[in-house]
């Protein structure tokens, strides 16, 4: 579903070049669930922005579902996914003048989708807030807003999810069903995702674990195989 070969990002300032990533390679199969782990200044965020075609490369190859980033111009980047991928980010960025449900149809109204109401209402449903679509984020928990968000992201369907700190406004309990979200959509739905995360509580619920220091890929491992101990933050 995911293949990163060679993965470097740099930048210049001034005279200087700064390395962010270096060399970073891995495969991941479709249906996957995947975390993303390493101390604040690894590259996590700079790689999901590859990885989803956001940023391109300086050197290096995105495979996402078999299209190579590199050749793609910033058009058909963005229509792929569109067409593929959803996010969920650590800040929700939820409409605040929409309630719960037209946050959710914005995507499908966009899509041309004729069914729009009805699939936010099914979504809001299965991520438990039926009975909240018509509130605003305002007023909303924040584990509700990330719920909101998420059924916002699983709205198109999307073969590959990416979540980037979806936890880290929320306190632990809040975080661990939000995960549990993540999870069981994955199951149900066969989406592949790729979470960046700093609590390592969660990155071992996930399958497999890749560890970033200094832009370089120090371990990648299943997750029965993986220290439990690390500093992720």
């Amino acid at each position: 579903m995911l293949e990163a070969r060679q993965l470097t990002k740099e930048y210049i300032t001034g005279a200087h070049k700064l390395t962010v990533l270096r060399d970073v390679s891995f495969l991941i199969p479709d249906g996957a669930f995947v975390a993303i782990v390493g101390p604040s200044g690894s590259g996590k965020t700079t790689l999901l922005g590859l990885l989803a075609g956001l940023d391109v490369a300086t050197r290096g190859t995105v495979l996402l579902d078999g299209a190579d980033l590199s050749t793609l111009s910033e058009d058909r980047r963005a229509r792929l996914r569109g067409e593929k991928v959803g996010f969920v980010f650590q800040s929700f960025q939820l409409i605040p003048t929409l309630t719960a449900l037209e946050n959710v149809q914005v995507p499908l109204e966009l899509r041309g989708d004729d069914g729009a109401t009805e699939r936010a209402r099914d979504l809001l449903s299965r991520v438990g807030l039926g009975d909240r679509e018509h509130h605003f984020p305002n007023q909303l928990s924040g584990g509700e807003q990330q719920r909101v968000a998420i059924a916002r992201a699983f709205s198109n369907a999307p073969r590959l999810l990416f979540a980037d700190e979806p936890t880290g406004n929320l306190d632990s309990d809040t975080g661990a069903h939000i995960f549990e979200l993540l999870e069981g959509l994955n199951h149900e739905a066969g989406t592949t995702v790729v979470l960046v995360t700093h609590d390592l509580s969660l990155a071992h619920r996930a399958q497999r674990i890749i560890r970033l220091a200094d832009g370089a890929v120090v371990s990648d491992t299943p997750v029965s195989a993986a220290p439990a101990t690390a500093d992720a933050t």
